[in-house]
């Protein structure tokens, strides 16, 4: 089952292309930190510059270093059906064991064309679909009508949920039923969408700390709740200071600071600035991050 502490993958870059070796030797930490579960190609991973070959090649370095210990779920998303279809073949080609396909972003399809594009996604290609629900990149977000209907399409699992409404979740299962798989998109709201009846999240901290973040969902998962605030308060400063500067660029200073790969990211993301850096500092030791 897909929960817990899943990190959304940064990936590194090198001399202009993939760093191979770095990218693999850093999903093999994540796995031997406990992290449950990986997603190459994510917006962390920055799918937006990468070229159709490299995204197909970080998925199968992905899925060969994870070698089924883990559920690898593919970035697959597009704002143009056709292009989300090829993504989802190349993610099952690749070895993922699922897609995440965001809402159609710039275009602001009515609902029905929300449904209908992952309608036609399902339709094509035989892999397990965990729809992502971002408004605050696709600008229009999917009503709870809309998952309820998209729930019943035989290959959709789940979703991630990006909106910070906590509270959808409970709606959710009772709509979707118990085994919907549903995922917080964003550290800070991890606590609060697990005591609604969450699974996990699609994280961006546990790039940085995967063993803490991993301890984090154990706990949640467990129901531990007083322990998991506690882990939540060393936290909390990562979760969001990866973010003062767009993502991932935060990111992999801290992974460049911790000696995994280098800090490069690629324009239009930048470099972080020298304030953040020192932000970013701090809060890894809040959390209890060495380098």
């Amino acid at each position: 089952m897909i929960k817990g502490s899943i990190t959304a993958l940064v990936t590194p870059f090198k001399d202009g292309g993939l760093d191979e070796q770095a990218f693999q030797d850093f999903v093999e930490w994540q796995i031997a930190s406990g992290t449950h579960g990986l997603v190459p190609c994510g917006t962390t991973g920055e799918s937006a510059t990468l070229t159709d070959a490299e995204h197909q090649r970080v998925i199968r370095l992905c899925a060969e270093a994870a070698n089924g210990r883990v559920p690898v779920v593919a970035g697959a998303g597009s704002n143009e059906t056709r292009v989300s279809i090829k993504y989802a073949q190349h993610a099952k080609d690749m070895g993922a064991d699922a897609a995440l396909v965001v809402t159609p972003y710039y275009n602001k399809p009515s609902q029905e064309g929300i449904y209908q594009h992952f309608k036609a996604i399902s339709e094509a290609v035989d892999i397990p679909i965990v729809v992502y629900n971002i408004p605050g990149r696709s600008i229009v977000d999917i009503t709870q009508d809309t998952m309820e209907r998209l729930s019943k399409l035989p290959t959709v699992i789940g979703c991630k949920d990006a909106t910070g409404e906590v509270e959808r979740v409970a709606g959710l299962t009772v709509r979707c039923g118990e085994d919907f798989i549903q995922l917080s998109g964003d550290d800070p709201t991890s606590l609060g969408h697990s005591a609604h009846g969450g699974k996990g999240t699609i994280s961006v901290g546990s790039n940085i700390a995967p063993k803490a973040y991993a301890d984090f969902h154990n706990a949640l998962l467990a129901g531990e709740y007083a322990k998991a605030r506690e882990m939540n308060a060393k936290l909390d400063r990562l979760h969001k200071d990866l973010f003062v500067d767009p993502s991932p660029g935060p990111a992999k200073y801290a992974l460049s600071l911790m000696g995994k790969m280098e800090p490069t990211v690629r324009l239009p993301i930048t470099e972080c600035r020298e304030t953040t850096k020192e932000i970013v500092k701090a809060a890894m030791a809040q959390a209890g991050v060495t380098y």
